[in-house]
């Protein structure tokens, strides 16, 4: 997958996002715990959410998450009549050799078997490769929805850098990897950031403003993100939203 921006991250503006989140914001992401028992609380009144069309929806879990972490998410989602499906690829590395291609073989085939477009939903890093998915294959893509995810900032305004880096055998500064940073979107596309996200800086969690794209702020920390009751509840409806027929 290959799509060529406008410019590289090193002539971006001056007030690109280059930092981190505090460390207080960072220190403070234990309290995803209390998301997750949030959920438990609220899971009877989220199946008062949206239903859904029975199109697919292909969810993408964080780097170093696997499908495990996403259980909720895909949970929801087919009690509310949605037909969900795991990523299948393990432990999430970043966009290493073969995955990119794997995964867009996997929209491509679960867009044949469906006769439907797909949608995308990616936690973090999942939702970075969502969104190039889109980019990429935006006539098998109905829409996408990111959580904390990475899209526009520079490649250090995370403090998952090191760890990618480690993992994926990856540079984080390769301008090869930031070739889709700061694109608009090319499918309705929902962002869900969090000014107290800990992990990922929330001005790099947003795309360029346009017709295909949305901004939703919530108060969670990065690693409740996928399981905090009201961004569950927030997909659920984007999702519901009838093909063709998408609003911000």
């Amino acid at each position: 997958m290959k799509v060529k921006a406008d410019s590289r991250w090193r002539r971006r503006p001056r007030d690109w996002q280059r930092e981190p989140p505090s460390a207080l914001l960072l220190a403070l992401e234990g309290r995803a715990i209390f998301e997750w028992s949030a959920l438990l609380l609220a899971w009877p009144w989220l199946g008062r959410a949206p239903h859904g069309d029975g199109h697919p929806v292909l969810v993408l879990p964080g780097l170093l998450a696997s499908d495990a972490s996403t259980l909720p998410i895909r949970g929801l989602l087919d009690r509310l009549g949605f037909v969900s499906h795991p990523w299948e690829l393990g432990m999430n590395r970043g966009p290493v050799k073969g995955v990119i291609g794997k995964l867009s073989k996997r929209v491509r085939d679960l867009s044949k078997q469906s006769g439907r477009k797909v949608s995308l939903v990616g936690w973090s890093m999942g939702g970075a490769m969502a969104h190039g998915l889109a980019l990429a294959m935006p006539d098998r893509v109905r829409s996408v929805i990111t959580m904390g995810s990475p899209l526009d900032g520079h490649p250090h305004s995370t403090h998952a850098w090191r760890v990618f880096e480690q993992v994926s055998g990856l540079q984080a500064d390769d301008e090869q990897l930031h070739d889709l940073m700061g694109l608009p979107a090319l499918v309705p596309t929902t962002n869900i950031l969090s000014k107290s996200d800990g992990i990922v800086h929330w001005r790099s969690s947003m795309l360029p403003p346009s017709a295909l794209s949305e901004t939703i702020e919530v108060s969670a920390s990065h690693l409740g993100l996928g399981v905090h009751p009201a961004v569950l509840w927030m997909i659920a409806e984007r999702l519901a939203q009838a093909e063709g027929a998408w609003r911000p």
